[in-house]
């Protein structure tokens, strides 16, 4: 596989094959971020298509090309959120967003639960943190907030899901 910044700079020069590659590159992720915010399947969908588009479209923009991951994702994060506020839906976690949890069902949908009754900010630092996979500096940039605020509302909304959901359990790890 080709380095991320040779791929970078060539999809710059217009080379469609390097672009294609990058985004295959982060498919996954995309998805898994996307299908995290969004109700449906459809809307995933749409979301990607036009963060994708929107990418190509403003890939002169991109000012360091290490950070492709982030940028992208970002675009993906403003179509989601835009799809959101066009619907009125509500958006929801899915219970992989914390590492090898007990199968057990139940449990699965009180977590979901849980994850889901956390605010947009603390559900988007979760999100970002333990899907996307951004450290707490990344995120902060993405952000564009302190790395205090972001490390607070990690530790916050694990608090709550601790006191509110899982007083003995130890679910949410430490970062």
């Amino acid at each position: 596989m080709k380095s991320l910044k040779a791929l970078v700079k060539k999809a710059k020069r217009g080379d469609g094959e390097a672009f294609v590659s990058l985004v295959k590159q982060y498919e996954d992720v995309l998805y898994r971020t996307a299908s995290r915010l969004l109700n449906n399947d459809e809307d995933v969908a749409d979301a990607m298509q036009e963060a994708i588009i929107s990418a190509y479209e403003r890939l002169h923009t991109l000012k360091n090309d290490e950070y492709f991951n982030t940028w992208i994702c970002k675009i993906l994060i403003n179509k989601c959120n835009s799809l959101l506020n066009k619907n009125k839906s509500f958006s929801t976690v899915d219970v992989h967003v914390l590492p090898d949890q007990n199968n057990d069902d139940f449990q699965k949908i009180e977590l979901e639960d849980a994850l889901n009754s956390l605010n947009k900010d603390y559900r988007l630092a979760f999100i970002l943190y333990y899907i996307v996979g951004l450290n707490i500096r990344e995120m902060s940039e993405f952000l564009k907030e302190p790395e205090g605020t972001i490390k607070s509302r990690l530790s916050r909304g694990k608090s709550i899901l601790r006191n509110n959901y899982y007083r003995k359990e130890a679910i949410v790890n430490e970062y």
